[in-house]
């Protein structure tokens, strides 16, 4: 496990995931045919967890949810963004709504936008790779479903960086990409002088608002390496048309929906969740999508940052 992060205070700054709200998916990281399997049509409602949901919203039937929609296989569209998005962050959101017996609004939204969101009543909750972390746990709640976390990529052929980074002053000398307001640009800025301590020259950092956009400038040689999601480097790498290649696990974060400070959802999410993980459910949709390496035993709300 890698040493750990320090992360700058600034919410926004501090979340784990991607923001690419543009409808489009990056290049190449989509050479291989959506899943078909469908593990969430035979989930149905479970009177003992949807009885953990506030009198409201059980009256209302419906929760509106902010959704970040960035990259397979956490949550994309397959088919444009005037069809449904897909993907696993998708598929358990949804398998979660019918054990709790209630429909979701899914709202799209910038990532960088979601977490302020949620303090105002703009969503119930929100969804697209949040990562807990120590600073986030003071204003926002969680409720974990998955194993995640922070991992880097460079273009198949790179020479500059073959190894897998354990200490970020191996990036000295290199212009990294990557997401606006991601716990990646917190990390990467907040541990910039690890290379003024190495004697070495700084990294440099460019920050895209869509991963199209940051894959391409990896294609193109504008950048050299690539720091985002474990999961989604990874399964971008076995795109034979992205031309990357995985350099591994660099710090790994607990990702769970995200509710404002004290919201009464929580105690029924997480139940629902560990429904899921009961009866198969769970498995099932990580198998799916390949994500079966980052599963969780069981879900827990607000879970101390990973050291």
């Amino acid at each position: 496990m890698a040493a750990t992060i320090a992360l700058l205070p600034v919410l926004t700054l501090t979340a784990c995931g991607a923001g690419d709200t543009s409808g489009t998916t990056p290049a190449g990281a989509q050479a291989s045919p959506t899943p078909t399997d469908d593990p969430v049509t035979a989930v149905r409602k479970v009177d003992s967890v949807a009885a953990l949901l506030p009198a409201d919203a059980r009256k209302a039937g419906t929760l509106r949810v902010g959704s970040s929609i960035g990259f397979p296989p956490g949550a994309y569209y397959p088919n444009g963004q005037d069809k449904p998005p897909a993907g696993q962050d998708i598929d358990i959101a949804d398998a979660v709504a019918k054990v709790l017996g209630v429909k979701l609004e899914r709202q799209d939204a910038s990532f960088e936008t979601i977490l302020p969101a949620l303090g105002s009543g703009k969503y119930d909750f929100g969804t697209g790779n949040f990562g807990v972390t120590t600073e986030r746990l003071k204003t926002i709640d969680f409720v974990t479903y998955i194993n995640d976390g922070q991992g880097f990529a460079v273009k198949k052929g790179n020479t500059a960086l073959k190894t897998k980074v354990t200490d970020l002053a191996q990036l000295c000398g290199l212009t990294i990409g990557t997401g606006a307001g991601t716990t990646f640009e917190a990390t990467l800025t907040a541990q910039k002088g690890v290379c003024a301590k190495a004697g070495k020259k700084p990294y440099d950092v460019k920050v895209y608002s869509e991963n199209g956009a940051t894959l391409t400038a990896l294609q193109q040689g504008r950048i050299d390496v690539i720091m985002s999601t474990i999961n989604g480097l990874r399964y971008q790498a076995a795109q034979p048309a992205a031309q990357t290649a995985f350099l591994g696990e660099y710090h790994r974060l607990d990702v769970g929906f995200a509710f404002k400070k004290g919201s009464p959802l929580t105690r029924a999410f997480q139940a629902a969740v560990n429904e899921l993980i009961k009866d198969g459910t769970y498995a099932r949709i990580l198998k799916k999508w390949g994500t079966s390496p980052s599963a969780i035993e069981t879900s827990r709300i607000n879970p101390p940052e990973h050291t």
